[in-house]
């Protein structure tokens, strides 16, 4: 799946190129004209469900994922295009791939960055998937 074909994800308005990115829009904006939070969120949770896709290509269509939890901090405002750079830890897949190998589902972590064309980082998060397989 294509996380651009989300429909809340067209919604927003995400694109990509080299990477998931924003681009500022007034319907994206908050009280102070930079970029929501939620807007923010949603990039960051977006970009960590492709990483979990690029990662573990062979699960494609054989395995539910759901974000059970998240942790973000916002660092600066964001007034400009965000891009999204999402890490998984060697460690992470290998627990991961051990879990889901033993009992047909696990949880994994992904690290995210958002930052803007200055390369400031806006938003750094983790978020949590629990990955089932299909019955």
């Amino acid at each position: 799946m294509d996380v651009l074909e989300v429909p809340f994800v067209k919604h927003v308005g995400i694109e990509k190129d080299s990477e998931l990115k924003l681009k500022v829009k007034e319907e994206l904006t908050n009280h102070i004209q930079t970029i929501h939070a939620s807007a923010q969120f949603t990039l960051a949770e977006t970009a960590s469900a492709e990483c979990l896709m690029e990662q573990f290509p062979q699960y494609e269509g054989e395995v539910i994922p759901m974000l059970r939890s998240s942790t973000v901090k916002y660092k600066s405002p964001a007034a400009s295009t965000l891009r999204a750079k999402a890490t998984l830890t060697k460690e992470a897949k290998e627990k991961f791939l051990r879990q889901f190998e033993r009992r047909g589902k696990g949880a994994i972590a992904v690290e995210v960055e958002l930052f803007n064309e200055d390369l400031l980082v806006t938003m750094e998060g983790e978020f949590v998937w629990f990955v089932q397989g299909k019955c």
